[in-house]
């Protein structure tokens, strides 16, 4: 997937749902943990050195899973490259369960299945399609049936 630095480099500077200094080993073989700051912004993981203020790198939190590891470490691993993980510390098994959490919400696809369960209730109960006063009802990313890449 194509990105435009200054258009990612804006995107890192919103606010973050979630964000905290964190141990961080990259995929490569012999790469060692560092310290970065890690903010959640949308559905990119960026990480900062933490004397700078643009950052090292991003995750783009798509067709990837997300696993504790151990009580206090996860790993976030591409679904086409699961052999390469990135693994990142926390001070605590509970913030390393606020990440993982935070991180699988974090996907679209999540957010896409969420909506498609909520309008499956909203329909039982109302008898309505929440979406047809968008205009947006009939469309391929919003019918169950319909699979994404």
């Amino acid at each position: 997937m194509r990105f435009n630095e200054k258009e990612l480099l804006c995107i890192s500077k919103q606010p973050s749902e979630k964000a905290a200094e964190l141990g961080m080993r990259g995929p490569k073989k012999g790469d060692v943990v560092k310290r970065r700051l890690v903010k959640l912004v949308i559905n990119f993981l960026f990480y900062f050195r933490t004397d700078e203020e643009e950052p090292a790198g991003a995750l783009l939190l798509e067709q990837c899973k997300v696993e504790q590891e151990e009580p206090m470490a996860f790993s976030v691993a591409f679904l086409d490259e699961s052999e390469k993980k990135y693994l990142f510390e926390c001070e605590s098994s509970e913030q390393c369960q606020e990440w993982v959490e935070s991180l699988t919400r974090a996907s679209y696809e999540f957010m896409r299945r969420s909506l498609m369960f909520y309008r499956s209730e909203i329909h039982k109960l109302t008898g309505k399609d929440p979406l047809e006063q968008y205009g947006i009802s009939e469309e391929a990313r919003f019918q169950v049936s319909s699979q994404r890449p």
